[in-house]
């Protein structure tokens, strides 16, 4: 399974972006869809998640009421809409695909086995 991010951009503060990512392949059985954020230097970190039967959705708390998740099943795509951005949202973003059952919350990254390449954004102040 492939995955390709897209969405990103230099945004100012208080705007929004929408990211998407599209699995390449025929057939896409995922158990949960997730975004991570990476800032140079720093850990990559959950931002948020949805279980691929659209049961549940999962925000890391600094963007609740922000982000909204949401998957596409037979476009075999997941987005991420991020509204009212901060600087500190500024960080490369990259889906994964969860394909393995996990006794988890699928927002840890070793749950996920495939990642897309990631997207750049940028929040100026």
């Amino acid at each position: 399974v492939q995955l390709q991010a897209s969405g990103g951009g230099l945004v100012q503060a208080g705007g929004s972006l929408n990211l998407s990512c599209v699995a390449s392949t025929h057939t896409f059985s995922a158990r949960a869809v997730g975004w991570f954020r990476q800032v140079l230097g720093k850990e990559r970190e959950f931002v948020a998640r949805i279980q691929w039967d659209g049961r549940g959705v999962r925000y890391v708390d600094s963007v609740k009421g922000r982000f909204t998740i949401s998957r596409d099943y037979a476009k075999k795509a997941a987005y991420l809409q991020m509204g009212s951005l901060k600087p500190e949202d500024t960080a490369v973003y990259f889906c994964a695909a969860a394909t393995k059952y996990s006794t988890g919350d699928y927002i840890l990254q070793r749950e996920y086995d495939f990642w897309g390449q990631g997207t750049q954004v940028t929040v100026s102040s």
